[in-house]
């Protein structure tokens, strides 16, 4: 009885303090995502030409990759799985180990791994200064006699501000203009009373901070953690808190891509984070309320002709 009754009051308290934000459009240059939209699909920027951006980011699969680790060129294979760069604007950083700052950083180290595009600044520049549909447009947007690669990363940067996913279903219920259905708001209150909101919250339900994967069960998988950046035994199996937007479309899940299903990662990070081995029902209502993370990303203006 004890126990029933602080399970209600802890809900209602939950219930008042909302953690998660509705998410919201960011201002960028229309010319500048246009024309980053066109370098993040072009596989001229990696070195075997047969790797874009949208390799390990998928449009049709969330803006994520479907292999639990990317592959870059001339098959080479990297260390970890490419998370989704939808509403990745909002990440207080870039990256598993959060070592890119900004949007930005992030597009410079995957065009100079070696793993993923293996190119160097200068190469990129020669290529696309070769062709005239890139250089006339480089001179219109940015004014430059010659395309510089610090203008390459501004133009896909611009274009990835872009890749926001407003008005799912939840961010309607969180402006009351929807509502959730009786499973939906079961999943929500576990999400809640459970403690994966602390975590995965605010704008991005995630992506907001560093967190230790494997809390209260140590997780047996950490390659390039926190640790491997600072050296300090405490960030062992820290990462940054992935986004649970869209998280239904982004399977494999984890930094290492082992877990296939959206209930298996439920279920995995109840085991590792909460101690909790939670029930088959309850992991098929945490991912009732999952599903209403997912929306459709803005649409940019067509004043190119697309043939990606």
């Amino acid at each position: 009885m004890k126990k029933l009754t602080l399970f209600f009051f802890l809900s209602l308290f939950l219930n008042a303090l909302e953690l998660i934000e509705p998410i919201k459009s960011v201002p960028y240059d229309k010319e500048k995502a246009v024309l980053g939209e066109k370098l993040f699909f072009d596989k001229i920027l990696s070195r075997d030409n047969n790797i874009s951006c949208a390799s390990c980011h998928k449009p049709s699969h969330g803006w994520a990759d479907t292999e639990a680790i990317s592959v870059g060129v001339f098959g080479r294979k990297g260390v970890l799985n490419s998370p989704t760069v939808l509403n990745a604007v909002f990440n207080f950083r870039q990256l598993w180990d959060g070592t890119a700052k900004n949007l930005q950083d992030q597009a410079d180290g995957s065009i100079h791994k070696d793993f993923e595009m293996d190119m160097t600044s200068s190469e990129i520049e020669k290529r696309l200064n070769n062709i005239t549909m890139y250089r006339d447009s480089f001179k219109k947007i940015y004014n430059t006699k010659s395309i510089q690669y610090k203008d390459v990363l501004n133009a896909i940067a611009e274009f990835e501000k872009t890749l926001i996913t407003k008005n799912s279903k939840f961010d309607l219920f969180l402006q009351n203009k929807a509502s959730l259905s009786k499973k939906e708001e079961q999943g929500y209150l576990l999400f809640k009373t459970l403690g994966c909101v602390t975590c995965h919250n605010g704008i991005n339900i995630g992506g907001n901070s560093f967190q230790k994967i494997g809390i209260v069960i140590a997780y047996s998988k950490c390659d390039k953690d926190r640790y491997e950046v600072t050296k300090k035994e405490f960030d062992k199996c820290i990462y940054k808190v992935p986004t649970l937007r869209n998280i239904a479309q982004t399977a494999p899940y984890f930094h290492d891509g082992s877990i296939k299903t959206l209930q298996g990662a439920i279920k995995k990070m109840a085991h590792h984070n909460l101690g909790y081995e939670i029930k088959i029902k309850e992991a098929g209502l945490i991912e009732s309320f999952l599903k209403t993370l997912s929306a459709k990303k803005l649409i940019l203006p067509k004043e190119y002709i697309d043939d990606k």
